[in-house]
């Protein structure tokens, strides 16, 4: 069974769910993952739109078919390091910010920050986040992506408990 990697910090405006991942990919190419649509489509999503700071793109998650494409504002893109998303409140009003930190010349580390709100249901938040962090992962490795039953409901406690 998978075990919960996230953790929640106390910050100045509320808390913050943060989970990392390391990735056996130059940071480049790490961003890459993260920024170009044919990639992000192995593991979170196509996208189609504008992609600069201050633009938006309309993502089709996935693995969650059954529902419609989500509109994601780009509110900072600074290559290869940062991008802060806000998705609107269809998914209920997500505040994400991904950084990337080279850890030496062949892997990147991933630090994903998803900024919470007083009623955000981080039951379903850490486990979904923990699941999509993993099929990136399986998508730079090339190796089986993991089922969803391995995270929901199997870390709703885990998470419930932070």
């Amino acid at each position: 069974m998978t075990e919960a990697s996230g953790r929640v910090v106390e910050t100045a405006r509320g808390r913050d769910l943060v989970l990392a991942r390391s990735l056996a990919l130059p940071i480049a190419e790490a961003w890459a993952y993260l920024t170009e649509s044919e990639l992000t489509e192995q593991w979170f999503g196509p996208w189609e739109g504008d992609a600069r700071t201050g633009g938006a793109v309309r993502v089709r998650m996935r693995f969650e078919d059954h529902e419609p494409a989500i509109r994601i504002g780009i509110r900072l893109c600074e290559a290869p390091e940062r991008l802060a998303l806000e998705a609107e409140s269809e998914v209920g009003g997500w505040k994400l910010d991904l950084a990337l930190e080279a850890e030496g010349d062949d892997d990147a580390l991933l630090v994903f920050t998803h900024h919470l709100e007083g009623d955000d249901p981080i039951g379903e938040i850490g486990p979904g986040w923990e699941y999509y962090l993993d099929l990136l992962v399986a998508a730079t490795e090339g190796t089986e992506r993991p089922g969803f039953d391995q995270y929901y409901p199997a870390l709703r406690e885990a998470y419930l408990e932070m």
